[in-house]
């Protein structure tokens, strides 16, 4: 079976494929440090109880992808009085944990996977992507289709979830 990878920017939400063993959490957070932090609380959480244990490799690589991906909709695509929606989608079929963070900000959008470079020793910022991109199994981003601003996804691959 062929593996049929989205497109780094696209218009369309990539599908997930669904099985009985699939898990998914998904909740809106106030766009804030606090909402963040909440964010990757609870999904820290979600995981351990789906079966990837904390302090395990995979779950602390999942962690800091959804804390880094979290941080950006807080820092990059904050728009007064709007949430980020984050989306944690564990795949037992695939062993693929996929993280989606949308927010309402269509105008910052990352830059294209393939175009990502390291900032220079003084630049005070930069790395959080260069950090995603070093864990996690693929990402990219996608225009929302519903509405202002866009989904930044990050794959990675995980142990089996019991």
């Amino acid at each position: 079976m062929a593996n049929q990878l989205p497109s780094p920017v696209s218009t369309s939400r990539p599908t997930v494929p669904a099985d009985d063993s699939s898990r998914t959490f998904e909740m809106r957070f106030t766009s804030t440090p606090r909402g963040a932090r909440l964010a990757r609380r609870l999904a820290a959480h979600r995981l351990d109880t789906w079966g990837i244990p904390y302090g395990s490799g995979p779950h602390e690589e999942i962690v800091l992808v959804l804390g880094e991906l979290t941080a950006n909709a807080v820092r990059h695509g904050h728009v007064p009085g709007r949430d980020f929606h984050l989306l944690l989608h564990v795949c037992a079929l695939t062993r693929t944990a996929r993280i989606e963070v949308t927010d309402t900000r269509t105008e910052r959008t990352p830059p294209d996977p393939a175009k990502l470079h390291a900032p220079g020793a003084e630049d005070t910022g930069g790395r959080g992507l260069l950090l995603v991109a070093g864990l996690a199994t693929r990402w990219g981003w996608y225009l929302r289709s519903d509405g202002p601003g866009k989904t930044v996804w990050a794959e990675c691959v995980c142990a089996t979830p019991t």
